[in-house]
């Protein structure tokens, strides 16, 4: 799988939402919907994205009972979003519920089912890389399509883990770039080496000067 480049959509309106999907689509065509967002403005947010003809990342990290998780994810299938995450330390029962009405719902509405990529630990947050092995292993036991880690631990999952699985990673920076509230972050260049598929960025693109060619400088 091609490594690709997604745009975090941390911002606080539709306006400037809007300003950064029609700026930088189809340069980048997946867009990262968090909570603050969707919070803000909801289904609304996605709609806009997908009317543009890009794809959604609604990265909600669902946690909580099974039976509330798994409609979470219903809903978001209707949504028609091509990922969203749901951290691994609900549980095995919680995945597996969340696994199955992911199937089910995709299946009535005749759509593709979307990724469902397991949070291991935050990259705000340091850690030992056997922590998140053995999160991400238990998430992609559970049926889960990937997870989400650094690209420091990204190496150390394809070597263990020997299925074919997504890695998401977050905190992408420019070489000597500030860090900000990210512990663990990594170059472009770093996370590919590593075996990431998806990489999200967002303050390196959303603050720049020229977000456009700040983009165009990460995609080469």
């Amino acid at each position: 799988m091609k490594s690709e480049i997604i745009l975090a959509l941390d911002v606080d309106s539709f306006s400037k939402a809007k300003y950064f999907v029609n700026k930088l689509y189809p340069k980048i065509k997946i867009f990262k919907v968090g909570m603050q967002l969707y919070t803000a403005l909801g289904p609304k947010i996605i709609q806009m994205i997908h009317k543009k003809g890009a794809q959604v990342f609604l990265d909600l990290k669902f946690l909580d009972i099974p039976n509330t998780v798994a409609k979470a994810v219903r809903e978001a299938v209707r949504h028609k979003v091509k990922m969203l995450t749901l951290h691994i330390s609900g549980g095995e029962e919680m995945l597996k519920a969340a696994v199955s009405a992911a199937k089910d719902e995709a299946k009535k509405l005749k759509i593709k089912k979307p990724l469902l990529i397991g949070v291991t630990v935050l990259t705000s947050k340091k850690t030992n890389p056997s922590a998140v092995l053995s999160l991400a292993k238990a998430g992609i036991q559970s049926g889960l399509d990937g997870v989400v880690c650094s690209a420091q631990e990204a190496r150390n999952l394809r070597n263990k883990i020997k299925r074919k699985f997504v890695i998401v990673t977050p905190g992408i920076r420019f070489q000597g770039v500030a860090k900000n509230d990210q512990k663990r972050t990594a170059t472009v260049d770093e996370a590919i080496k590593s075996g990431s598929n998806f990489l999200v960025i967002g303050r390196p693109i959303l603050e720049a000067k020229d977000p456009l060619k700040a983009a165009l400088e990460l995609l080469r």
